[in-house]
């Protein structure tokens, strides 16, 4: 099979399209024949620079911590999976193999792309316990894009967060895929308030375009004024960011009203960000970072998506053989939305 091979860190370059063997499904395992893979800023991008090694990836590795596609083999043990389902795979699973429920596995985990083979080849073999079905009626481009942001901001807003109908959230980075994600569940999902915000008027109104009550430009306007203008004063009841911007998030901490709820899932902007503990007590506001998902929320995910209430945004297909363009574009300005890999599109 093609596959995309890094041997060491650095540039786009040392990313190697190449001939490896096929891989043969273990104990538990599925082997998926991938028709998409999406391209992450840190989780692929940073990774194969060399700046994510607390990580701890081994090399040669197979990048790719997502993909989506057939299952074209299964493995002993393998009862709830057969050749041809559309399934998806993402994220920490077990290194080692282990039943196809996961009952009873204490060995070692990481992230498939990272300490195991990822979704930028042809074939790949993750654990059953790990993979999920996918509704017929969504593509995998789309798949793909669910698969690796949608359980993340599901958990944030829906578990983490508790975001109820008719509540005010702020969505901060509106125009990036965790943030245009965010915004659909909270509308459409949960049936919540929501202001989107970005930092100029074109990302933002990418918020309005997913379904955002409001959208704040803040590299013009004041976002903590225009957030009390327009809940009356009262402020928010959930802050939602994966950014951590040491500049803007000052502003949206204070725009969280009584009993306010930051959550977050990332930090790529900051990480280091000064908070005012007087606004945190005074309001009495909790912070929760939590990555990850629920495996229980990733059918609903896949089901909100099929039936139009989560609309992906993806900027880019491109062959496998493309990935280390996909590289450079993510490192650039690449505009708005997901770059997929698909390596049936050779």
């Amino acid at each position: 099979m093609k596959a995309i091979v890094i041997r060491a860190f650095g540039p786009p370059e040392v990313m190697r399209y190449e001939d490896v063997p096929d891989p043969v499904p273990r104990f538990g395992e599925v082997r998926i024949r991938v028709h998409a893979a999406t391209v992450n800023r840190v989780l692929d991008v940073a990774l194969r620079a060399g700046t994510q090694m607390q990580r701890k990836p081994e090399l040669p590795l197979i990048l790719g911590v997502d993909c989506a596609g057939v299952v074209d083999a299964v493995g002993e043990g393998v009862t709830k999976f057969k050749v041809g389902d559309h399934v998806a795979a993402a994220g920490g699973m077990p290194l080692e193999p282990c039943a196809e429920d996961g009952a009873g596995y204490a060995g070692p985990q990481g992230m498939m792309g990272i300490r195991r083979p990822g979704g930028f080849a042809e074939l790949v073999c993750v654990p059953a316990w790990k993979t999920v079905q996918l509704p017929k009626s969504l593509n995998f481009h789309e798949a793909s894009v669910v698969m690796r942001h949608g359980p993340t901001a599901w958990n944030l807003l829906c578990n983490v967060a508790r975001l109820k109908a008719g509540e005010w959230v702020l969505i901060m980075g509106a125009s990036g895929n965790l943030g245009t994600v965010g915004i659909q569940i909270a509308k459409n999902v949960i049936g919540a308030k929501v202001i989107a915000t970005a930092g100029s008027r074109g990302r933002a109104d990418i918020g309005l375009a997913c379904g955002a009550d409001y959208a704040i430009d803040y590299g013009k306007q004041d976002l903590l004024a225009e957030v009390m203008k327009i809940t009356g004063g009262k402020g928010v009841n959930v802050l939602y960011d994966n950014i951590a911007n040491p500049e803007i998030l000052p502003q949206a901490f204070h725009a969280l009203g009584e009993d306010g709820r930051l959550v977050t899932a990332g930090a790529h902007g900051g990480p280091i960000v000064p908070i005012d503990f007087f606004h945190l007590y005074d309001k009495r506001i909790t912070i929760k970072g939590m990555p990850g998902s629920d495996p229980a929320d990733l059918p609903r995910c896949f089901e909100a998506a099929a039936s139009g209430k989560i609309k992906v945004r993806i900027a880019h297909v491109l062959p496998l053989s493309r990935a280390a363009e996909a590289h450079r574009l993510m490192e650039g300005d690449q505009g708005m939305g997901k770059i997929v890999l698909d390596p049936a599109a050779e």
